[in-house]
């Protein structure tokens, strides 16, 4: 039986074009780390780092955890100072990134009806960022308020997509087991992965990523039409199956 619906958020419920985000993403980054990380090899540290994130395995750590200790590793930078100007970044201007973005009123209106009918929300966004930078993304959406149980970010999450202990832990952490669970994203590789924990899958057409390499086939796709319909079709929890 269903009972917890996961969302993946860029691309999925917010539209975004990723070339151009990252692009101003950096524009925007690495002049706030200037004083302290040489500006010529910024990017490629803070991409080397994110890598180190995205592959680790070890369950001791968490996100934020490998990120520091592996850029700590690269560079003289001192942490805390950097610390305190990335912090200052994300409070400050990361908002100022909202442009290529676009908001779709069937995010909001899907994770409304599924809240609404009971299942378990979980905003499953890779969590590679702090969560300060995801918060502003689920504004750009216009889901800020929606009631999720959990919120995937870099301070919360030992792992990343696409390791499927992503999903286990996130399992764990809302207390249903992957079988219970559906993971509805736009991405075939991070999100079709989902599969191999046991969960069932909705691919969401719209903003489609496809790395070309083979995962397990999706149980479901659509766009977000239809994925509005899906929810309008599955039924609602009663007391007793909420939990």
């Amino acid at each position: 039986m269903l009972r917890a619906l996961l969302f993946d958020l860029d691309g999925t419920l917010l539209p975004l074009n990723q070339e151009e985000f990252m692009r101003n993403y950096f524009r925007a980054l690495v002049p706030a780390v200037a004083p302290f990380v040489d500006k010529d090899v910024a990017i490629a540290q803070i991409m080397a780092c994110t890598e180190k994130m995205i592959h680790n395995e070890e369950p001791q750590w968490t996100n934020e955890q490998v990120f520091w200790e592996s850029f700590s590793a690269v560079s003289a930078a001192p942490l805390a100072p950097l610390k305190q100007a990335t912090d200052e970044f994300y409070r400050t201007r990361f908002a100022h990134l909202q442009s290529a973005s676009q908001r779709t009123p069937q995010a909001r209106e899907v994770c409304n009806l599924a809240n609404e009918k009971g299942y378990v929300l979980v905003l499953a966004t890779n969590p590679v960022f702090p969560e300060i930078a995801i918060r502003h993304r689920m504004a750009w959406a216009g889901i800020e308020d929606v009631p999720f149980t959990l919120v995937t970010t870099m301070e919360n999450m030992h792992y990343c997509k696409p390791s499927p202990k992503y999903f286990m832990e996130i399992a764990e952490k809302i207390g249903v087991s992957p079988e219970e669970c559906m993971m509805i994203g736009n991405d075939v590789q991070e999100d079709g992965v989902a599969g191999k924990s046991g969960m069932e899958t909705f691919l969401v057409t719209d903003n489609l990523l496809d790395r070309g390499e083979p995962v397990r086939e999706f149980t479901h796709q659509g766009n977000l039409t239809e994925l509005l319909e899906f929810v309008q079709g599955i039924p609602a929890l009663t007391s007793t199956q909420r939990g």
